[in-house]
Order: C-alpha cells, then structure tokens, then sequence
C-alpha cells in the first residue's frame, strides 16, 4: 500500500426519514389498538389485510419496515424488511425511535384503553425490543413464529399478557425446534398457541388471543 494512500473511516449520519404506515381510518372512535409488525420481504399494506377480522372494538396500525427492497432482481415486487446484520445496532435504534414516535404521535389527542403489539416473523425482534423498552405502554404482547432476540432478557411475567404463537407446519422449525421454543418460553411465562398451519397469522387463535 502507497504511504500516501490514507486509511477510509466509517462515519454515520442522522437524518430525517419517511416512515410508512397503514392505520385504520375510524382509530379514534375505537379503545383498543393492535400495532402488528409483519415479517421479512412483506409490505404492511397487505400484511394488513391479514387483521381484517378484528374485533370492532380495536384499531389497527401496521407500521413498514424502513428498508424497501425488490424481492427478486431489480424490479417487480417490492418488500421490506427491519434489519439485516450489517449495521444492526444504528437500525435498532432508528427502529425504536420511529415506533415511539409514531405512536406518540398517535396518542397526542387520543387514549387507547388497551394497546396489543404484534411481532411476526422478522418483525418479532423489533417487536420484543420495543417492548422491553417499554412493557407497561402495552397490555398485550404476541410473538408470533418469531425468535426472541438473544440479546434480550425474555419477560417473566405470569399474567397471562405475553404470548408465543407457532404454527404446527411452520417450515422455518423441525419438529424438534417447534417443541424446544414452546418449552423455552412456557418457562419464561409466556402462554403457548399452536394452530395447524405454516408461516402465517392464523385469524382463529389470534380472536382467542386478543378477545
């Protein structure tokens, strides 16, 4: 190498960003609200879809992963996902900044009596940080076919509040995995759902959940 060619530092910039997010038109009339993270390579607006069957009395926000990306080549389908690997922990923090703040936002003139937060799949990390930063902002929390972020002290509480979902033909786990984590967070506390299906949100077991 040249003694004249100098060594290139990384360097990080904040800016602003424009988040995407998908809530349902008539939130202020309702009491309850289930803020649902969706998986890796989806778009909220069509994760949405998958809620549609709600009780009336909840609203629906569906934030978007920040990094948009064609899911094959480059052009056609569009997902997006929360992270990847490489500089995780400034996307972790940009993660929790923008849910805070849209939910905030959100909060400004208006106060949900019950507030369920929804981790699927990739989003299920994001999900339980953000809940660890902040348990008692939310009644409710479901993981669902998701792995808890090692990282992170998984909740211990006994009240019912935290659950874990997997669906029995999950291909994402081998039969021994499947029995492994459900057995791992009976331990933590959570409350164990199995549905028979792959790696999807199940309407049924999630209306015996929220309900």
């Amino acid at each position: 190498m040249s003694k004249d060619k100098k060594e290139l530092l990384e360097q990080n910039i904040l800016l602003q960003k424009h988040f995407r997010y998908y809530l349902s038109e008539d939130f202020s009339s309702k009491r309850k609200l289930l803020i649902a993270l969706h998986g890796y390579g989806q778009l909220a607006k069509y994760f949405a879809a998958k809620f549609k069957e709600i009780p009336e009395d909840y609203a629906l926000l569906v934030p978007e992963g920040m990094h948009r990306f064609y899911l094959s080549g480059s052009s056609g389908r569009v997902g997006a996902s929360w992270m990847t690997k490489d500089a995780r922990e400034f996307d972790i923090e940009d993660n929790l900044q923008y849910l805070n703040q849209l939910l905030s936002k959100l909060m400004e003139n208006h106060v949900f009596d019950e507030i369920c937060l929804l981790g699927f799949s990739q989003g299920g990390a994001t999900a339980a940080r953000w809940y660890h930063q902040g348990p008692s902002r939310f009644q409710q929390f479901i993981l669902w076919a998701s792995v808890f972020p090692p990282d992170l002290p998984k909740p211990t509480q006994t009240t019912g509040n935290v659950h874990f979902v997997l669906g029995t033909e999950d291909p994402y786990y081998s039969q021994e995995e499947q029995e492994i984590e459900c057995a791992s967070f009976l331990e933590c506390g959570f409350k164990v759902h199995r549905f028979d299906g792959k790696h999807d949100i199940d309407s049924k077991t999630l209306l015996e959940i929220i309900r």
